[in-house]
């Protein structure tokens, strides 16, 4: 028995939560997964997980365990690093994420370019709306826009971006555009659930710094920015996104931004690391490379 490989495959089953989305993972058949736990319980003499027919769970043992197996790791994996060179010389694979949009717009661009100056470097870009978990996922580094809630994180602030409120002038030729956040109860919104899971806009009026809600009509709700984007400029209603969302249509007049004095505060944009210490070098320089480049990005929004 292999056992880093046990090791790795059953921290791999604790963190996907399941014995068959570990073997998608892996790209192992679901027999072998459960055959090389089966062989680790067995060399350690004590149960590490209990099975049921839908998760996983640890036994107080396997969490200690899973514990000091994914440090073992962890610091094997640095050690190999450090003697293939990566701290000192920029090399490997480099796994990043960031939203969907945001990365098309502003990471790709970013990627490509950092990948013709660092030719020894590979780059694995995971674009999804869902906050990925730098560890349990092994992602290297994320784009995050918004407050950060995990403080073990190491972030480092880029920017920040605008919530705004954008209609199209096909819309407002039939209806008077609203000076005021109440104005919105007399026009047709798009509802951009992640946005706004709920039929009530957030405002802050600039004056007193007050937050408020506001009910709106939602003729459509979307689940993603980009039908919502696309609702707006077929006149179907008023909607409420990130700045960056917009800002194409915006700027060729296809979209107005409107209630610019009721803004909420900007949310933050960092980008987020999980490593602490001396980083490998492939990160280093993708960290200086990207922060310049982003903040130049947003600060042009």
């Amino acid at each position: 028995m292999d056992r880093l490989e046990a090791m790795a495959v059953l921290l791999r089953v604790v963190d996907r939560g399941s014995f068959s989305a570990a073997s998608r993972d892996l790209n192992m058949p679901l027999a072998t997964v459960s055959r090389k736990v089966s062989e680790l319980e067995r060399h350690l003499g004590t149960r590490l997980l209990v099975r049921t027919t839908r998760k996983v769970a640890l036994t107080d043992v396997g969490a200690s365990y899973v514990t000091s197996a994914r440090r073992i790791l962890d610091e094997i994996g640095e050690t190999e690093r450090a003697a293939a060179g990566e701290f000192h010389a920029p090399r490997g694979e480099l796994v990043l994420t960031a939203p969907v949009l945001f990365g098309r717009l502003h990471i790709v661009p970013i990627v490509a370019e950092f990948l013709a100056a660092y030719p020894e470097i590979d780059i694995r870009l995971l674009l999804s709306d869902r906050n990925l978990h730098l560890v349990e996922d092994h992602v290297d580094m994320a784009v995050r826009i918004g407050s950060l809630r995990d403080s073990s994180m190491v972030a480092s602030r880029v920017g920040s971006m605008r919530t705004v409120v954008c209609v199209s002038p096909k819309l407002l030729a039939g209806h008077r555009e609203p000076r005021s956040p109440e104005g919105l109860a007399e026009m047709p919104c798009v509802s951009f659930e992640p946005m706004s899971p709920i039929a009530t806009w957030s405002f802050r009026a600039k004056a007193d710094k007050r937050t408020f809600q506001v009910p709106v009509r939602a003729r459509l709700t979307v689940t993603t920015a980009e039908a919502a984007v696309w609702a707006a400029l077929q006149g179907i209603g008023v909607t409420r996104v990130l700045h960056y969302q917009c800002a194409a249509p915006a700027r060729e007049g296809l979209l107005r931004i409107i209630l610019t004095k009721y803004e909420v505060e900007p949310l933050p944009v960092h980008l987020l690391h999980a490593a602490r210490g001396a980083l490998p070098s492939k990160m280093r320089v993708f960290l200086d490379f990207a922060a310049e480049r982003l903040r130049a990005n947003l600060k042009s929004l």
